[in-house]
């Protein structure tokens, strides 16, 4: 792919001219509280050692109303075969079952959960991801809608990073709504990613995998049967692939996961929808169609349901994600129903997939055939992938 014929400066304007004036003292003060504050952060994150006294107030390791974790799980990050020349790394609760998208993390309202994230990608991997041969070498955890501390926020500049071989734990609060104070609380559909791979924004991590769906549920939320993550990024990929790469479902044995979106007639089917990376998509389902709330439903009164619109095509933008749950097949009957962006040249270019809907003893209807477009020769990004598949119930 070539490179663009334009850029992005990162010169800042031209500092004024003028006689020099002498420092005030106040902003001394605050500069050397600066320079505290950054050296705190830099033995926390390289070394993790507690500091005693004020200084460690400034940056707490669990996020209030997280007095300790409610649960605990393991997170692998590792390298998985590669997709044509393009290096793919990917998230597993297990480094065997590790994919991209990486497992679905949910979570409900007022639950605090500790990540231990495990870096098992080859040093060599990295590097060869490195834009700049200054930046640390890792892999970090990054959330969207959950609270957390500095120490998790899984940046470089943090150090909330995991290097090669070496482990860190990240903690996520869920935190409530409280009507009270006007609080809003984290329930939603998020996403988590790397944030360090390859430079200080994580591109090369999300490029090569690292990214996965999160939930955060309130109670009495609606749950769902089948929950998956599709996420639109760049030369028009749908979880970094493209093509008869999006659909690899095996008819006579079909087995959910990011590569074979599949339901029974009936079940309650969720999908965690995010935007990557630079264009702007549309995610348009065929034959469905969901409420544009944050469940994907309604409730409340007869007056408060009209006012909610009903929708089957909803903008993406970089970095946004929501949540749609469709009822497999209610009203139009078992088929192969389209998944794809409705900007034309993205469909036309391979942005597109199927939900494949069987009928209500699980048997794949007739039709379907793969008629995906072909994927253009010399994009890279979004070549047919061979890793592990997730799926979440």
């Amino acid at each position: 792919m070539t490179a663009p014929a334009w850029r992005l400066t990162e010169d800042g304007p031209a500092p004024e001219t003028g006689p020099a004036r002498p420092a005030r003292s106040g902003s001394t003060t605050r500069r050397m509280f600066v320079v505290a504050a950054i050296v705190v952060v830099t033995l926390l994150g390289a070394g993790g050692f507690a500091v005693a006294g004020g200084a460690a107030a400034l940056l707490p390791e669990r996020p209030e109303g997280c007095a300790s974790p409610d649960r605990s799980i393991k997170l692998y990050a590792v390298e998985l075969p590669r997709d044509g020349n393009q290096i793919r790394l990917g998230y597993g609760l297990t480094p065997e079952t590790a994919s991209y998208p990486g497992p679905t993390m949910e979570m409900t309202e007022g639950e605090c959960l500790a990540i231990t994230l495990y870096n098992q990608v080859p040093v060599a991997t990295l590097e060869a991801l490195r834009t700049d041969p200054t930046h640390p070498l890792g892999v970090s955890l990054h959330a969207h809608g959950v609270k957390y501390t500095q120490l998790s926020d899984g940046t470089a500049q943090s150090f909330s990073y995991v290097p090669p071989g070496q482990s860190r734990t990240y903690t996520w609060f869920a935190q409530k709504r409280n009507r009270t104070t006007g609080t809003p609380g984290t329930a939603g559909y998020w996403w988590y990613h790397d944030h360090v791979v390859g430079g200080p924004h994580g591109t090369k991590g999300l490029g090569a995998g690292l990214f996965g769906g999160l939930v955060v549920r309130r109670a009495g939320d609606p749950k769902p049967d089948r929950t998956y993550t599709t996420v639109f990024g760049d030369q028009q990929s749908i979880n970094l692939r493209r093509g008869a790469a999006t659909d690899t479902c095996d008819y006579a044995n079909p087995q959910p996961g990011p590569t074979c979106l599949v339901a029974k007639k009936g079940e309650r089917v969720e999908f965690i929808v995010v935007g990557m990376g630079n264009d702007m998509h549309t995610f348009h389902v065929h034959g469905h169609s969901w409420a544009d709330t944050r469940t994907g439903t309604v409730s409340g009164t007869n007056a408060e349901v009209d006012q909610v619109p009903i929708i089957d095509n909803k903008t993406l933008g970089p970095g946004d994600s929501f949540g749609v749950q469709i009822i497999a097949g209610e009203s139009v009957g078992p088929g192969h129903w389209m998944l794809h962006c409705h900007m034309q040249f993205h469909s036309d270019a391979g942005m597109s997939t199927t939900l494949h809907v069987l009928d209500e003893n699980g048997n794949m209807p007739p039709g379907g055939g793969h008629d995906h477009a072909a994927a253009p020769a010399g994009a890279t990004d979004a070549e047919p992938a061979v890793a592990g598949a997730h799926q979440h119930k």
